[in-house]
């Protein structure tokens, strides 16, 4: 059964009553709690109809959303269900992660309209005696300001004064690129590997996790030495949990494909979402070689499982670990490189190699950077100059 859309309200009938009745939700209460109203009929037809005429009479008066005095618990409820649709996935669910976890456990029972700044640093310090690095503190303030500045814009009432406290520090971290000593020991093992072009895509290429699992042949522009990394390996949710009729939650703004289950390829529908790189020509021999032997895949995969279908991001990252393994490098004694390092790798070989910020940033895909500094066009020649240069830092030559 398909769950009614957030905000329609219900209608059920009382037998008791011998009447319909509909309800919806009309704010919240002084005491932070939702404020329930009904109306009723005859027929379930009359019911529907006077529902339908309060939400739009509260539509138009800019309530139900915008009255009573939430508790911070009851507005991140309305929150999440406001931004499900705005933000991906992975987005909405680390956002959710930090509100259930953090937020909500520390100050959930306090009002909107009378949160202190020493609220709002409740939760960095709660984070803090926990343990967990700075950056999850940093974070979870982050989505703390992000919840208060919407309430704001819904009608709500909000000090200023929690507005204004400072975000906590970030904290050093240990993520960093791979030294070159090591990059070099992974591409000499991968370089012996059929899939190998998938870890050169990740160092040399600098594409994204999402970016290489989603990766097409059709995308693969071989005789022009290009790749079109727009599209990402995602998987969706369901609009309503574990009800597959209920389809998949698809953000504002993106385009999604299903290839199987909740497996989608994701992209954003406006061109700014494009992002075509070139190949070096180690590259380009590397993914022709890979394409005689690759398995088939019914969705033109470049790097699926062996069978052809979509890899998963852990059976990835376990490959990841198990090159490392065999490359014999580690980022220290706790811990191995993460993929995302071989990313950070990439940008800093380009760095070394004396190249642009606007080429860097046309290379990576770094939008939200390339906006803040008003980069221009970079031109494809360039940027392959640049990834050549980089290639031949590696001793990685065609042929």
């Amino acid at each position: 059964m398909t769950r009614r859309p957030h905000g329609t309200g219900s209608v059920y009938y009382d037998p008791d009553r011998d009447r319909w009745i509909g309800t919806y939700e009309a704010g919240f209460t002084e005491r932070g709690t939702r404020r329930r109203r009904k109306v009723t009929a005859t027929t379930e037809r009359g019911a529907r109809q006077k529902l339908l005429a309060a939400l739009r009479a509260a539509e138009a008066a800019e309530a139900p959303t915008a009255g009573g005095k939430p508790n911070v618990k009851r507005w991140a409820e309305t929150w999440l269900d406001i931004t499900k649709t705005r933000l991906r996935p992975n987005a909405w669910n680390a956002n959710r992660s930090l509100v259930n976890r953090w937020i909500v456990p520390t100050i959930g029972h306090k009002r909107l309209d009378t949160l202190s700044p020493g609220d709002v640093r409740s939760v960095t310090r709660a984070i803090d005696a926990a343990g967990l690095a700075p950056s999850t503190a940093l974070r979870a303030h982050v989505v703390l300001q992000k919840m208060l500045r919407d309430a704001i814009v819904e009608g709500y009432q909000v000090p200023q004064s929690a507005r204004l406290v400072l975000a906590p520090t970030k904290g050093e971290t240990d993520r960093d690129a791979i030294p070159l000593t090591d990059a070099l020991a992974l591409l000499e093992v991968a370089a012996d590997r059929p899939d190998g072009s998938r870890w050169v895509a990740a160092l040399l290429q600098g594409m994204r996790q999402g970016e290489c699992l989603g990766l097409t042949w059709d995308a693969v522009n071989l005789e022009a030495g290009t790749l079109d990394v727009s599209w990402q390996l995602q998987p969706l949710p369901y609009n309503v949990p574990r009800d597959r009729a209920s389809g998949f939650r698809t953000p504002v703004g993106y385009k999604a494909v299903q290839l199987e289950g909740a497996m989608h390829l994701v992209r954003p529908k406006s061109k700014s979402g494009t992002r075509v790189i070139p190949l070096v020509p180690w590259m380009t021999a590397a993914l022709t070689a890979w394409k005689d032997v690759a398995p088939e895949s019914p969705h033109g995969l470049v790097w699926p499982r062996a069978k052809g279908r979509p890899q998963t991001a852990a059976a990835d990252r376990a490959a990841w670990v198990e090159l490392q393994e065999a490359a014999g490098v580690r980022r220290n004694e706790e811990r191995f490189y993460v993929p995302h390092e071989a990313r950070h790798t990439t940008a800093t070989l380009l760095m070394e190699a004396g190249q642009s910020e606007a080429t860097i940033i046309a290379i990576m895909g770094h939008s939200s950077i390339a906006v803040t500094r008003g980069y221009q066009h970079v031109s494809q020649t360039l940027a392959r100059k640049a990834m050549e240069d980089v290639a031949a830092r590696l001793g990685l030559v065609a042929g």
